[in-house]
């Protein structure tokens, strides 16, 4: 039974910001943050099977593939990655890349991976504010510049880069062809209402992602039998014990929470393992006005309050 306030790790990356706000505050030091990642607050906690992670481009990542769980465990990794990205910020003209324009051989994959047109080669598309990209496992993929973006993901860093800019990183050729669907992006359902304050985003195999929009002065309750994130995109409510609000995650497994929000309602993505949606993930209780005595709150087992977080941890990682 855990409730718990995330702990958020800055990565440096050679495409990252050094502008984060609203979502954190920039390293004094003035380096490029490419990722922040949200971890369980227990260090000695089991590592949890879905990565949740803010994005922040100020040059295109690399062009790249991640492999499926039966590949991965080839290799002697314990999974593949399949990810979503939910698209916070976008300047004008940004884009991302989902799949190939037109279908290759293996032979032509490599063939333009070795001689650099793989980056003409790629689908581009643009972005705005709150549109969703399922990346399912073998799909070929990048991340243009100017984008903030929130991703989900299996917990793997297996990525194999077929372009870089230039930026003399090594390219994983074999790899990448051995993995890589050559052709276009598989279509993609489009989000759908479960309820008034709930839609799902994406629901696949690995984890199920929906967008919650809770009222004003409302009471919830966040039912999490699994291993549950949720992220705050909007406004403020008091999750279990802690006042969560912009950029904060909360992480629940095998627990209740209880939800009370302000006067500005909260908005936030919610993410837990596939393949089912959870019905009862989210259940309202009541309006506050209607409450005559004090609401209480499923006592969490794990709690860490952000103003007893610790710094940010700056690492260098694998995109």
């Amino acid at each position: 039974m855990t409730i718990e306030h995330a702990v958020m790790q800055m990565h440096r990356k050679p495409w990252g910001s050094t502008d984060l706000l609203p979502w954190a505050a920039a390293p004094a030091n003035g380096d490029a943050i490419g990722e922040l990642w949200f971890e369980r607050a227990d260090a000695a906690a089991p590592k949890s099977a879905l990565l949740l992670k803010l994005l922040f481009t100020a040059e295109p990542l690399s062009i790249q593939v991640h492999p499926d769980d039966d590949f991965a465990r080839s290799i002697g990794l314990p999974n593949g990655k399949t990810e979503a990205w939910y698209i916070l910020s976008a300047k004008p003209g940004a884009q991302v890349a989902v799949g190939l324009k037109h279908p290759l051989s293996s032979a032509e994959l490599r063939a333009s991976i070795e001689g650099g047109s793989i980056a003409d080669k790629v689908q581009w598309r643009s972005v705005n504010n709150g549109d969703v990209i399922l990346i399912p496992a073998g799909t070929i993929h990048a991340v243009g510049a100017g984008i903030v973006l929130a991703e989900i993901q299996q917990q793997s860093d297996a990525t194999f880069r077929l372009f870089d800019y230039g930026r003399q990183r090594e390219l994983h050729v074999d790899h990448a062809v051995a993995v890589a669907k050559t052709g276009p992006a598989e279509s993609q359902l489009p989000p759908h209402k479960l309820t008034e304050a709930r839609t799902a985003l994406v629901v696949s195999p690995h984890f199920v992602l929906e967008q919650f929009d809770l009222p004003v002065n409302s009471i919830w309750t966040l039912d999490a039998p699994e291993e549950t994130w949720v992220l705050v995109i909007g406004g403020h409510a008091r999750i279990g014990l802690t006042n969560a609000s912009l950029g904060d995650a909360i992480f629940v497994a095998a627990d209740r929470a209880g939800i009370e929000t302000g006067d500005e309602g909260i908005t936030g993505l919610l993410a837990y393992l596939g393949p089912n949606v959870n019905s009862s993930a989210l259940e309202q209780q009541s309006n506050i006005g209607t409450i005559t005595g004090p609401v209480s709150a499923c006592a969490p087992s794990t709690q860490t309050a952000s103003e007893h977080l610790p710094p940010f941890a700056e690492q260098e990682a694998q995109t």
